[in-house]
């Protein structure tokens, strides 16, 4: 019975090791292994009259371009077109991308066309921050929102002007990325001395003396003799140790919606809370002044301001050593403070240095 209890317990503390453990693919990133931004100009046609206007030039220089180089002869000035619109197209390039693969790509309408539903978006090359066409993007928009009506009378919702292509952008030249040879470096997505230990230890342990962190956010990594032929199976392998990171005792608070998130083990050092609330009220009543019959005069509106402070009684609480911010939390709304009450008191207990932890406000 002692035997079953023991292994038990054993497997117990080694399920809330797994539960609170991490894999590196969600801590750590390959230094140079990253995505590329594309960027390009292209035309959107087949639009239903909520093109461009007169008053946006370039959309039509690029139209009658465009119609010379298929061996039109047409003067800027002389279109009129109302299904065109010119529009800044946008997509992420990927690391390791091939030549043929598809990307998504998001095009904004950078004129005055009202919306660009329904339009096709024209062959576009999307040039790198080098200047070099990366993927060529062509195909027909799907807009998250829609403008009705007319003549001055319309209802548009979401944002028409903004589409997006799936797989619309073809690959034709490959993302430049690191080759993956000799020394490693990963890069911690949030920089920590302890987090980067227990990674460099758990390398260390699982492939040798081959890692040792040189910064809260930068290991280094060598590549062990038996993975020299064969380095992307060593990243593979890398990616799924696991190793429990340390994270900063934090509480954060959005004072505009009343909003606060807090870790669970956040601790408040002893303290007496007394918070009052003061409610000011303000009200103007409209009376109308009339004159008598028959007497000279019109009737006037006059307002009348009434100013009502009312203070409720203090509400105090005392908490005891080791009690925690969801303690606190708890109690004050057991004695119906609101999210802003909560979030003033927890700004004035950080300035008073009694929460120990760091408080953010967004």
């Amino acid at each position: 019975m002692k035997r079953i209890l023991a292994i038990s317990m054993l497997l117990a503390a080694q399920s809330l090791e797994a539960v609170g453990a991490t894999r590196l693919k969600e801590l750590v990133a390959l230094e140079g292994v990253r995505d590329n931004q594309l960027i390009g100009y292209g035309l959107v046609v087949g639009l239903a009259g909520t093109g461009d206007r007169r008053q946006t030039v370039f959309s039509a220089q690029s139209l009658a371009n465009l119609l010379e180089r298929m061996g039109l002869d047409v003067t800027a000035s002389a279109i009129q077109v109302k299904n065109t619109a010119a529009v800044m197209v946008t997509a992420t390039l990927p690391p390791y991308a091939q030549p043929g693969t598809r990307i998504d790509v998001t095009m904004a309408a950078i004129g005055d066309a009202s919306s660009v539903q329904g339009g096709i978006l024209l062959m576009t090359g999307l040039k790198g921050p080098d200047g070099q066409v990366y993927a060529v993007a062509q195909g027909a928009a799907v807009v998250g929102g829609f403008l009705a009506g007319g003549s001055g009378n319309n209802q548009v919702v979401n944002h028409p002007t903004v589409g997006r292509i799936p797989n619309g952008a073809i690959i034709e030249r490959a993302a430049p990325s690191l080759k993956i040879a000799g020394d490693l470096r990963l890069q911690l997505r949030q920089a920590d001395f302890t987090t980067a230990a227990r990674i460099s230890e758990a390398l260390n342990k699982r492939f040798g003396p081959v890692a040792h962190a040189e910064n809260a956010g930068l290991i280094a990594v060598g590549l062990p003799p038996e993975f020299q032929k064969a380095p992307a199976e060593f990243i593979a392998e890398i990616e799924r140790l696991t190793v429990e990171p340390d994270r900063p005792d934090r509480v954060v608070v959005n004072e505009r919606t009343g909003t606060i998130v807090i870790g669970k083990d956040v601790h408040i050092a002893p303290v007496a809370i007394l918070h009052g609330g003061l409610t000011v009220e303000i009200q103007t009543v409209m009376n109308v002044s009339q004159p008598n019959p028959l007497a000279p005069g019109t009737t006037q509106t006059v307002p009348q301001v009434s100013i009502g402070v009312k203070e409720g009684p203090a509400r105090n609480l005392i908490l005891k050593e080791g009690a925690t911010v969801e303690e606190l939390v708890r109690a004050l709304g057991s004695i119906g403070s609101t999210p802003r009450d909560i979030i003033a008191i927890l700004q004035s207990l950080k300035s008073a240095g009694a929460l120990d932890a760091e408080l953010e406000v967004i």
